[in-house]
């Protein structure tokens, strides 16, 4: 046990200093990713993930108790909580879905700008398991323990190089998911779809008309996405 501790305590305060190619390489193998709709597809359950955990994260600051987080097959998901029906936290909460991968990703780039990419990769074993124990249903319970199985994995077994990688990918992908995510928001509604989404609850609880709210999910993300890339490549370019 001392030496999984220690091991886990050098992974965490370990100062990296990584090369040009830990940035540039995940980022465009992140960017095929969102390019192939078959791999985004895979790749959006990750999204999904973080997206809930903003929800629940939110509820809980609210004084909301969270019941219980769904993932479906098609990278939908749902989180039920119970509390006051006050307009202000079911506001807040249905709102923090779609920025909450973009935040979590500038905070990871930052992270990874500070020189602790391996100490990202162990913050986000804890958070899948903070939304392991929250899942109710067994498709989501199979993507998070898969999810989970996969990062830890990565996190313990793989070279130093790859985790590298692997952090900044983690980073890009939330970062870069998040504002796909919302353009495909802004798409399914102009199709008439979506009625359910965050933007429509939204509109119900505060009359704010759902596309308002869709440009602020693009705003937040696209500006998480700018300051997260900014933060991960400012010192690693030549100037």
């Amino acid at each position: 046990m001392r030496e999984i501790w220690d091991r886990l305590w050098a992974d965490v305060t370990t100062d990296i200093v990584a090369s040009p190619q830990a940035a540039l390489i995940p980022l465009a193998v992140v960017v095929g990713v969102l390019a192939v709709p078959s791999l985004w597809h895979l790749a959006r359950h990750v999204v999904t993930i973080f997206h809930e955990a903003g929800h629940g994260f939110v509820a809980t600051l609210t004084g909301r108790r969270v019941r219980g987080i769904r993932l479906h097959s098609d990278t939908s998901g749902l989180t039920e909580s119970v509390g006051q029906e006050k307009r202000l936290p079911l506001s807040l909460m249905a709102f923090a879905g779609y920025p909450a991968p973009g935040v979590l990703g500038i905070g990871a780039a930052a992270l990874i700008a500070a020189g602790y990419p391996l100490a990202l990769l162990w913050i986000v074993v804890v958070v899948l398991l903070l939304v392991l124990v929250q899942i109710r249903n067994f498709y989501g319970f199979l993507v998070m323990v898969l999810a989970l199985a996969a990062t830890v994995a990565v996190a313990w077994y793989a070279p130093t190089e790859w985790r590298v990688g692997v952090a900044y990918g983690v980073a890009w992908l939330l970062l870069l998911g998040a504002v796909r995510a919302v353009v495909e928001l802004g798409g399914s509604r102009r199709r008439g779809g979506a009625a359910g989404s965050d933007a429509d609850a939204l509109a119900r609880l505060t009359r704010v008309p759902g596309g308002v709210w869709v440009a602020l999910f693009w705003l937040v993300t696209v500006g998480c996405a700018v300051g997260g890339a900014w933060l991960m490549l400012a010192g690693l370019l030549p100037e």
